[in-house]
């Protein structure tokens, strides 16, 4: 390939890069070999994409078509991840950069007619409760035919941080009868997946079953399901709820001179610094766990500091409470979106 001309050559020698056509199952990675003396060699690592873009089609419909066009443009382009977050609801594009991604999203629109539209990052943030408290779950419907009736009493309180969920049964006498008990549980965890009223899920709480009643006829596991689900959200309400943001430990190896200038930056963004050392060659690694809403644009951001001479790496560290003023934003914002 010379520009827009193509000259046809009977080899191509190693350094030289080619073009063929017509190849109807290669991927980028691949190695082409004579059938008489097959070679694989290798394949490329590539680098790991450090920039989210949410991305939609602007047309109701074109689902599949995005997915089908973005799928053929990861198998030529192994440095593009898809995500698909269940929990935020969003089709997540990762890439090397703003350039990368913009020229993806182009190439979708003339390659296979799909318009796509970058959505605001939703970052999945987290609750849990911030003491004990008791709840009431009480689901009852009896006014005539076959009703409903659930009613459970439950204990709440916080775990460690990483804890899960724990549920304990702790009903003495038959107040609930036995099949009804996961009934309960299965509430409880519903709510806590909904998000108690936040729309963010619910980690890291221990709840006690204790108490209850039933009807011979009118219970069902719906009924005591439903309980639960009320049982919890009682409980929180009165316990406070606090929100969590996930936490991510950065690596940033840059020039020595740019070591000052990135320390300032990642304080600004909430950032806990942990340390740096040298790297070799007049660079240093600088070490420090960040919220990760401050970063989403890191990669642009970095090479924005840096003249381009910055490269980092991240991983997922764990979850910590959201300052109480962003807290009480964050919550806001959400409640505004579920009515939307």
């Amino acid at each position: 390939m010379r520009g827009k001309n193509q000259e046809q050559l009977p080899e191509v020698v190693a350094g030289d890069i080619g073009a063929v056509g017509k190849l109807a199952h290669t991927v980028t990675g691949d190695t082409i070999a004579d059938k008489s003396a097959p070679v694989v060699l290798p394949s490329i690592e590539p680098p790991e994409p450090l920039l989210p873009k949410a991305i939609a089609p602007q047309t109701k419909g074109d689902e599949d078509k995005l997915m089908i066009g973005l799928q053929r443009l990861i198998e030529e382009d192994p440095s593009l991840r898809l995500e698909r977050n269940d929990e935020t609801r969003q089709t997540i594009l990762w890439g090397m950069g703003d350039a990368h991604l913009d020229v993806v999203m182009q190439r979708l629109k003339n390659k296979f007619s799909v318009q796509v539209t970058e959505v605001p990052f939703k970052v999945p943030y987290r609750t849990s409760v911030r003491g004990k408290a008791e709840g009431l779950g009480r689901h009852v419907k009896q006014s005539g035919g076959h009703g409903q009736y659930g009613i459970c009493n439950i204990r709440m309180e916080p775990l460690p941080r990483g804890e899960g969920f724990v549920f304990e049964d702790k009903i003495f006498g038959g107040s609930i009868p036995n099949q009804f008990i996961p009934s309960v549980e299965k509430g409880v965890r519903a709510a806590m997946a909904q998000g108690v009223g936040t729309g963010f899920p619910v980690i890291d709480i221990k709840v006690e079953l204790y108490d209850g009643k039933y009807h011979t006829v009118d219970s069902n596991d719906f009924a005591f399901q439903m309980a639960g689900s009320h049982a919890v959200k009682d409980a929180a309400e009165k316990a406070g709820i606090s929100v969590l943001e996930p936490i991510w430990s950065l690596e940033v190896l840059v020039p020595e001179e740019f070591t000052g200038d990135i320390m300032g930056d990642l304080q600004k963004r909430r950032g806990i610094p942990e340390g740096i050392e040298p790297a070799g060659g007049g660079r240093q690694i600088v070490r420090a766990k960040v919220p990760f809403a401050e970063v989403t644009h890191y990669a642009t951001d970095l090479r924005s500091l840096t003249g381009g001479k910055g490269t980092f790496s991240w991983s997922f560290s764990h979850y910590q409470e959201v300052p109480h003023d962003l807290a009480n934003k964050i919550i806001e914002a959400a409640k505004q979106e579920a009515h939307t």
